[in-house]
């Protein structure tokens, strides 16, 4: 019986593995230094393949193509040599190295450097110490290794390629071949149009985060501080990223009129570029939203109607006093998700200062909002998620259906505390009320000693409330607004202290929602059952001396489980639930 056949990828992988062992070379000499002397090194010997079976195709032979020569010599190359003109320690390459150096090593810090990993046959310079001979020697070896990878380079056929190719400089040799190779350039007719065609089109048809917030003639800007505390007049805005800067500006009194940066025009003049780079859009003016007076006694007054108002020279007796001077300025610019400008507001505290050079500190803020062109997300699907705000709004008339806020963080709100802890300073700036989180926040109410008590009521109301206190709470997150019959009513107590008293003013509001659990008990869903929001008035104070009074006001909410708690139960027991017919007894009944 004549011998099996192989299959033929297990005989292109063995003729593979017999012309790879046939090109080894041997080792070559070992060198020991110190000694100057040569030791010859065994030469390894290659395990014998058999025979070919007759019939099986001849793989091809690799050594007829040339072979890849390394780029970089591995004998002269030393990656811990990190001095230049010294020994480095354990370093067994470093050609700066004595013999009396290799002595004191106790090792060498990279025993082997490799050559290309991507050949077949790789050298390696091998580094070791020998210990046992006095003094220690280094011992250097040079050898060639053996790939394992089944993809490695054998043979090149193009050599330009194991390395970058370093492109021509054209003279005046060559210029004439490169020109023909390259296929030369035109000017033509069609590329100037194109040109041209092209620069009419706007680089950026939108703001970028960071980009400058242009004006129709230059930038948004607004002072900061640049190396001290001292104000300069040249920051701009850039889009979407929020700023709060402080500085301090020295003013001499004699021309306070003279200066632009203490002035409300110098902030609500510009006009924003809706889209950069194109004028011919519509401009966004920046429109005054509030206007607060602070005088020399901190106290605040909210101007009704926004004015623009210019810095003046006053002068009561010996004392010089410029009033209406910006102290404070809130920029809130809304943008759409096409990287628009769609509204640009701006809040204003101005103040009056005397005294003939002072130092005046200003504070400067602008915010981004993105605007909501979307629908109203959900605060759970269907029972209310917790840290997701209420769902409210109001029912304008009877058999109309629920109308609520696209600002779904705006829909019940409280007063938000902040450091200043004045109110009229944070009216308008609400918190939203979270599903399960009990909240309290407050704030300080200066009443001048002139104010009634029905104005102080309003105000105070006002105040606690916010604009559009909801009617209607939502009893899950996901409710219609059409539904109205399933909405929760908001009720509304106000209590009274026990003194008879013609006047009584509110001093806190605290609402409780009751809530409970709802569904399976495996997985329950929060219900809102009931919404109670009390308002809480005591007597009208009085002042003791001076011309203002301090009142404290308060917000709380609370939220209440008033689910049941669940009863064990167990099933009764099956009865046989069997009727006769109605004429069994037929005919005797």
């Amino acid at each position: 019986m004549g011998p099996q056949r192989l299959p033929p990828l297990l005989l292109m992988l063995l003729d593979c593995w017999a012309s790879v062992s046939a090109q080894t070379r041997a080792t070559p000499p070992v060198t020991t230094e110190g000694l100057n002397s040569t030791q010859a090194a065994g030469t390894t010997l290659r395990p014998a393949l058999s025979p070919r079976p007759s019939g099986t195709p001849k793989a091809p032979v690799p050594s007829t193509g040339p072979r890849p020569t390394p780029v970089t010599d591995v004998a002269a190359l030393c990656v811990c040599d990190l001095t230049p003109a010294q020994c480095d320690v354990n370093c067994c390459c470093d050609p700066d190295c004595s013999s009396m150096d290799f002595s004191v090593f106790s090792a060498c810090s990279v025993p082997i450097v490799t050559g290309d990993s991507h050949f077949c046959s790789q050298k390696a310079a091998i580094y070791s110490l020998n210990f046992t001979a006095n003094p220690p020697q280094r011992v250097f070896k040079l050898v060639d290794r053996i790939n394992p990878s089944i993809f490695c380079i054998h043979i090149t056929n193009y050599k330009p390629a194991l390395s970058f190719i370093n492109p021509e400089v054209p003279d005046e040799n060559n210029f004439d071949k490169l020109m023909k190779t390259s296929g030369g350039f035109s000017l033509s007719s069609e590329s100037e149009i194109s040109f041209e065609t092209q620069s009419d089109i706007p680089a950026t048809a939108k703001y970028k985060y960071g980009a400058r917030l242009q004006t129709s003639d230059s930038f948004l800007r607004f002072p900061s501080p640049l190396m001290s505390s001292l104000c300069t007049d040249d920051n701009p805005a850039a889009f979407l990223v929020n700023q709060a800067v402080k500085c301090t500006r020295r003013i001499n009194l004699e021309q306070c009129e003279e200066i632009e940066a203490l002035g409300m025009a110098y902030y609500s003049s510009p006009k924003i570029l809706r889209v950069p780079g194109l004028r011919t859009k519509a401009e966004i003016p920046i429109t005054v939203q509030s206007i607060l007076i602070q005088s020399l006694n901190k106290t605040l007054t909210r101007l009704e109607d926004s004015i623009v108002l210019n810095q003046t020279l006053v002068e009561a007796g010996d004392v010089k006093i410029c009033t209406n001077v910006v102290l404070e300025v809130k920029y809130s610019l809304t943008y759409t998700e096409a990287g628009e400008i769609a509204q640009a507001g701006l809040a204003l505290l101005l103040g009056t200062v005397s005294g003939p050079v002072v130092p005046l500190e200003q504070k400067f803020e602008i915010h981004f909002i993105q605007q909501n062109t979307k629908p109203i997300p959900l605060s759970g699907n269907p029972g209310y998620v917790v840290g997701l705000p209420l769902a409210a709004g109001f029912q304008p008339q009877k058999g109309s259906g629920i109308i609520q806020t696209m600002n779904r963080f705006g829909q019940l709100t409280i007063l938000r505390s902040t450091a200043e802890q004045d109110c009229l300073a944070v009216e308008g700036i609400r918190t939203p009320v979270l599903f399960g989180y009990d909240m309290q926040s407050g704030c300080k109410l200066r009443l001048p000693k002139a104010i009634t008590c029905q104005l102080a009521v309003q105000k105070v109301k006002s105040l606690l409330k916010g604009q559009g206190f909801p009617d209607y709470v939502a009893p899950f997150g996901n409710s219609q607004a059409q539904d109205v019959l399933d909405w929760v009513p908001v009720r509304f107590i106000t209590q009274a202290s026990h003194m008879k008293d013609s006047c009584q003013l509110p001093m806190a509001l605290v609402i409780e929602v009751k809530w409970t659990k709802y569904g399976s008990l495996l997985n329950p869903q929060a219900k809102i059952v009931n919404v109670t929001a009390s308002l809480l008035s005591s007597s009208f104070p009085e002042t003791n001396s001076g011309n203002e009074r301090t009142v404290l006001l308060s917000t709380a909410v609370a939220f209440v489980d008033a689910s049941a708690p669940a009863e064990a139960g167990f099933r009764a027991r099956p009865t046989i639930n069997a009727r006769l017919p109605f004429n069994f007894f037929f005919p005797f009944v």
